[in-house]
């Protein structure tokens, strides 16, 4: 029997919204914590504000074909393909393969 081996990815990065568009960026960015969590393959989701104003999202997918699966979804593609309306300056972004994966991931 083959085993495949699975290795989680995650996507970190900050997004600067434009000051007039905080709090509409605030609403639209939670509003996708939840049903993200739902969706198969996420492993974790999770979003911060920083004094500074700007937001951290921390992402983590057992999968390249989960978080493709993700970023196909129609609100989150209306929101990415209307980026520089709500923010001030291009997001600051990482997508990484992890090194210390979850035990738990193929069974997800």
């Amino acid at each position: 029997m083959t085993t495949t081996r699975t290795t989680p990815l995650s996507l970190y990065g900050f997004l600067r919204p434009r000051p007039e568009r905080a709090e509409e960026v605030e609403r639209i960015l939670t509003s996708f914590v939840e049903p993200t969590r739902q969706e198969e393959g996420n492993l974790q989701y999770h979003l911060h504000r920083h004094d500074d104003g700007r937001f951290f999202l921390y992402e983590v997918w057992r999968s390249q074909e989960d978080l493709d699966r993700h970023n196909a979804l129609p609100p989150l593609r209306a929101f990415l393909e209307n980026l520089p309306d709500y923010l001030e300056e291009a997001p600051e972004g990482y997508f990484d393969t992890m090194l210390s994966p979850y035990p738990w991931v193929a069974q997800r």
